[in-house]
This record gives structure tokens, sequence and C-alpha cells, in this order.
């Protein structure tokens, strides 16, 4: 057999099923087989994956076994002259294991080989071409000294800067994520030490095939996507720590003496300083856009009392002691209300700044109409504040926006605009999925890989695509495999818009992927719904919904002692409530792949568990709908209805 392909996966089916789809085409006009070996995935793999790719070997492990241990248990089942390493978020053009295969073995010479790797929008991941580490390198990248002079050779040396990207060239490291290495090279220096935790495996094993005499390789004759690349997760601090944990084994597995204790005290250095960057920089990603808006609505109030005092009513003197309460009290309240109207939920809306600044500017005025006689100013200065503060923060997303200091997310924006391109069969199996998941309405219509007349849903053809994307101001191009050839897509989709946002679908499959942003590793759309009360708002809003109701039961417990038959059950739920042990409204099943929910007091039917009497069938289905259709009024329904059962 000429080439086995591994794969491990871990709760990421949707992606591997588009990755075995590719893979299979790749293999075509070869002998090949694909090894799957799963971690113990709790996302459902085995019944989703098995009986769709029979001529798949999967291994399914009951216990979390790593990436290296787990490659290692394939390797011992593959019977392929090479062994390619494979991660399941990757999608490999049709071409590319011939291509490879042909580079191998008319080079001259025994060699590993890596390839281009891209991310969903086209854009070169930088970890495609790597050195070894080294004390200076490391330090350089840590320090993030790398990121600023990304073509220097000695700066960029971790990434390989200065080596281009179209040629291919002889490197120290091969990415984990696609590994091509000859059986007998690894019989002879060893599979993946499984002493790695994270980040070093493919380092570890690429620094022994050179050493045993053997060369690496980028080979930038083909491409393939890669889902979660360099963006990801590269700016947390976990990564920092991983990071110096791999660096620190390797160099104690490799080096010794004053040369290793150099090493980490130089690793050490870098940690310090990415640590320090990182701290600042999630600490003003998190909390810097809300402390602007604090200031832009605190000062817009004494903005507009100065104007109101000077050009309106000169006549009036207001307390500064009233004012240096009053204002940042209105102040907190309207950042209470924009925190719970998710102003400051990941992706911005507009819709969300128009909602919060109506929530809050209620608040206030009923607040202001409260307030003693004596303490009250004028309500002029309140309402033209309010706006004042809108346009402001209005204006400075604006800003942001245009600089890329935040993103937008019009995922559930019914106007988003999406173009398949697909062949009749596939546009109408997309058509049922977006259908499915409540996206339908966002399908513009399909393009053809060939230059045909319009005729049915077919808005044009390839070659028009940039131009339809911009007449009907398109963000999102689903690609599909009849549609064209994925190599094709790849070299298309880095000269579409940098705004467009590219997902993938095979035939057959049933699910689409892609990545929706530089900071995502992955989203999909796949043949299940979309539930409500799992966004972060509907999240957030039954949280505090739950605290105020513990609070106002507790409050009003005297009326709770005759109306509860077990008053003592009814506080012990209550306090367990407010704490966040539990929520007034949970589900009837406890293992349903819904969005997770603390246990309730009552279930979705109103009912508690004790008393819950229907088929599970149909608890699931009460469960479903609840998550599906959620809102805080939906919770007032249930908690209202099953009132009676809060001693229980």
């Amino acid at each position: 057999m000429r080439l086995s392909v591994i794969i491990v996966n871990f709760n990421v089916r949707y992606f591997l099923e588009q990755c075995i789809h590719s893979v299979s085409r790749a293999c075509e006009n070869m002998e090949a087989e694909i090894i799957v070996v799963d971690n113990n995935s709790t996302d459902e793999s085995r019944a989703f994956l098995e009986p769709a790719f029979p001529s798949v070997k999967f291994c399914w492990n009951t216990a979390n076994l790593g990436f290296a241990r787990a490659n290692n248990q394939a390797i011992s089942l593959a019977r392929g002259e090479y062994i390619l390493f494979l991660n399941p978020d990757t999608l490999v053009p049709e071409d590319c294991f011939e291509k490879c295969l042909h580079f191998l073995e008319t080079s001259g010479t025994n060699a590993a080989l890596g390839v281009k790797m891209v991310d969903g929008s086209g854009k070169f991941l930088k970890e495609s071409k790597r050195s070894f580490p080294s004390p200076l390198t490391s330090l350089y990248k840590l320090s993030g000294l790398s990121k600023l002079f990304p073509r220097s050779k000695t700066f960029a040396r971790y990434h390989l800067g200065h080596l281009s990207e179209q040629e291919n060239h002889e490197v120290d490291v091969l990415a984990g994520a696609f590994m091509l290495i000859p059986k007998k090279i690894l019989d002879e220096v060893g599979y993946f030490d499984e002493t790695f935790f994270m980040y070093g495996e493919d380092v570890d094993l690429s620094y022994r095939i050179q050493k045993a005499g053997y060369k690496n390789y980028y080979f930038a004759e083909t491409a393939i996507i890669h889902f979660k690349g360099e963006s990801t997760r590269r700016g947390s601090m976990n990564y920092v720590r991983m990071f110096y944990l791999a660096m620190s084994q390797f160099v104690k597995k490799h080096y010794s003496g004053n040369k290793a204790r150099l090493f980490i005290f130089l690793i050490q250095t870098g940690i310090l300083i990415r640590a320090t960057l990182a701290a600042i920089g999630n600490g003003l990603k998190k909390a810097g856009l809300p402390i602007l808006d604090a200031a832009i609505i605190l000062s817009g109030f004494w903005v507009v009392k100065y104007f109101w005092s000077t050009y309106i009513r000169q006549d009036v003197n207001y307390s500064p002691n009233t004012l240096l309460i009053a204002f940042p009290i209105f102040t907190a309240v309207f950042m209470l209300a924009s925190y719970f109207s998710g102003l400051y939920d990941k992706g911005y809306k507009q819709a969300q700044l128009i909602r919060s600044t109506t929530i809050a500017a209620l608040c206030i005025l009923s607040g202001y109409g409260l307030l003693p006689e004596s303490i009250r100013f004028s309500r002029g200065i309140l309402v033209l504040g309010i706006l004042l503060a809108f346009v402001s923060m209005h204006l400075l997303r604006q800003l942001f926006i245009r600089v890329r200091l935040l993103e937008t997310d019009d995922e559930d924006d019914e106007k988003r605009q999406t173009i398949v391109v697909a062949g009749e069969t596939d546009f109408a199996v997309i058509n049922n999925l977006m259908h499915t998941a409540g996206m339908r309405e966002r399908v513009l219509g399909r393009v053809g890989n060939t230059v045909e007349e319009r005729n049915g849903t077919k808005l044009g053809n390839v070659e028009q695509l940039p131009e339809l994307i911009g007449r009907y101001g398109v963000r999102e191009v689903i690609f599909c495999a009849d549609g064209m050839k994925l190599k094709d897509i790849i070299q298309l989709i880095s000269h579409l818009p940098a705004i467009t946002r590219n997902k993938f679908h095979a035939s057959g499959s049933r699910s689409i992927v892609g990545s929706d942003s530089r900071n995502l590793s992955g989203d999909y759309v796949a043949a299940s719904k979309k539930f409500r009360i799992g966004q972060s708002i509907q999240q957030r809003n039954k949280r505090l919904l739950d605290i105020l109701l513990a609070i106002l039961f507790l409050m009003s417990f005297p009326i709770h002692l005759f109306l509860q038959k077990k008053a003592g059950s009814f506080f012990k739920n209550t306090l367990d409530v407010l704490l966040g042990k539990k929520t007034w409204v949970g589900y009837a099943c406890a293992d349903n792949n819904l969005p997770k929910l603390r246990t309730g007091v009552v279930t979705s039917t109103a009912l508690p568990s004790s008393r819950n009497e229907l088929p599970e069938e149909s608890l699931l289905k009460s469960d479903e709908w609840y998550a599906s259709e959620y809102t805080v009024l939906l919770d007032l329904k249930k908690i209202k209805a099953g009132y009676r059962y809060f001693d229980c």
C-alpha cells in the first residue's frame, strides 16, 4: 500500500466529516487507507461518522490518550509505504497527495514533507515552515519581535519569514497538521514522543528526523486549508504557558549544560514579556470599550448640563453635590443596561446599541421620576445626555470597525447575503441545511463554475464571483465540491474581498464548515437547529431573572409561608437559585445535547423532574422547543405555572 492517512479526532465531527471527504477524493487514484483514532469524543462522533464512512478504519478510545499516543496507536495499524499525519480540521485538494509523493520519490533523497497551509480566508499560515527553537529564536517569538519584523532572517527565524512561501525549501520543523513521512524513516527514528503534552511532538519528531541524517521539506506546489491557524489561541496566556512547557521539555531532552540553562533563562524572560503584553491586551479587550463608554456617557451628561445651564436655563442653579452623585449613578445604570442588552458580547451589532440605549433611557427616566422634587433637575439634561452618549458611542464603534479594532457580528442578521458556488444538486442540499439551521433566507442564489447563461437560481459563473460579491453586498460564500475543485477554490479565496467569509461543503456530507473571522478557530452549519437559549445575552438575562426572582421571594417570605406546603424546601431552592446552584426552569432530560443549563427547580414542562410522567421522546421535544424558543417571558410563564411545585 502506498499511503496511510492518520487522523486524530476529538469533538470535531463536522470538520472531520469534511476532511475525510477531501482525503477520499485525493486518494482516488492511488492505493491508500484512512485511519481515524477518536480520543473519547463526547459529540456523538461515532454515531455520526462510522456509518457514513465504511471504508475508513476507526479506533474508538475510551479515554483521551493525547495527540502523540493516538497517532502512535494508528501507526501500528498502518500498512502504507508513506505515513501522513493530518489534522481533522483540514481540507486537502484533489492532487495534493500525488504531488507530494511525486516530489519525495523524485527528489533523490529520503525526506519528510510538510505543505503550504492557508486558513479559511486563503491567508498563508506561518507555521507551515519553521526552524528549530533556539534560545534567541524563542525569545524573539515570545517577546513579539518576530511580528514587528516578519521578514527578518534574525527576528523572524522561528517562522523562517525570510523564505518565500511560494517556493520549496528545506526547513527544520514540519507542522503537526500535515506531516508526510516515509514509514522506513519512522521505523528508524521512532514515533511521536508520548511525554510531550502539547505543541512539542512535531518539533521533537522533526529534530530526530534531521539528526538521523534525513531532510525536512516545505512543499509550496500544493496548499491545504487549515481552519485552526496561527491566529487561533496564540494571544492567550494558556498558549504562552503551554509553549513554554513544550520548549522546556524539548531543551531538557536535546540540550545540556550552559546552553540549556541559557535557553531556559531566555525563554522565561520571553514568557515574562509576553505575559505582560497578553495581560494588557486582554484587559483592554475586556474592559477597554466599557471604560471608554462610561467616560463618554459621564462626559456627555456634564457637557449637556453646561450647555443647558449656559444657554437655555441660566436662571437655575444646580446643586454640585446632587450632580456629582446623580450623573455617576445614571452612568452606572446606562452601563448595566448595556451589559445585559448584549452590547459587550463578542461581535458588534448596531441593534445592540439601540436596544441598550432605549432600555437605559427608560430606566434612567423612570428612576428620575421617583426622585424627590427637592433634588430633581431638568429632564432635558437627561434626554439630551442620553442622545449625545448614543451618537458618540455609535461614532466610536464605527471608527473601531474601520480600523479593525472591533469586529461586527451579523450571524443572526437576516439581511446577510450568501452565495453558493455549486451545481444544482449540492445547491438543493445547502438550501435544506440552511433551512434546518434557520438561515435559509440568507441564500441569494447559486454561482456555477462554468460560463453559462443564467437560469433558475443561477446568478452567474465563478469568474463573475468578485463582481457579484460587490454588487449584492455578499458577506458569505459557500463552496461545494460539485461546483468546482478544491484546488481551484484555494486559489480563488485569497483573491476575494477580505470581508467575505468562506464556508465549505463536500458532496454527500451533512454539514458546512468554515472560519468566520481571524479570531475564530472554526464554525459550522449542520443539520441541527440553533437554540436561542445558547446565546450569551439569553443566558445572562436568564441568570438575571433567576437572581431578581430569588431576591423578591426572600423579601416576601411571609407570603410564601402560607402558599407553600414545604416552606423549608421552598427557601432552600430559592437560596440554591440565588447562589447559582440551580435555575428556576431547567431541562426535563439531563442528556439532550442542548446548550447547558443548571438543574431546574421545575423543568421545561413546568413540572419538577419527579412529576414528569411523559415518555422520554416527549420530554426531549419539550426541552428542544424550550431551548429554541426561549425568552425571559417564556421563563416567567413557566415559573407562574410551576410555582406550586417550588417546594419539591
